[in-house]
């Protein structure tokens, strides 16, 4: 399952955007999102999503 970002909860930090080993986080004028077919969730780099880990606003959620 991928994570998704909820955009109304996203402050546009890009902290998860460097973070994503699949380089499935992507942006449009401040609007973070995962892209599904790539999302991982990390599995094989870390222990769980980093996007969710490094979010200060809890707007990366499984999808």
């Amino acid at each position: 399952m991928a994570y998704k970002i909820i955009p109304e909860l996203c402050q546009a930090c890009a902290a998860c955007e460097s973070e994503c080993p699949n380089r499935a986080i992507s942006h449009i004028d401040k609007v973070y999102t995962i892209d599904p077919d790539k999302c991982q969730e990390c599995q094989g780099t870390y222990d769980s999503p980093m996007c969710a880990q490094l979010c200060n606003t809890d707007a990366c959620v499984p999808a």
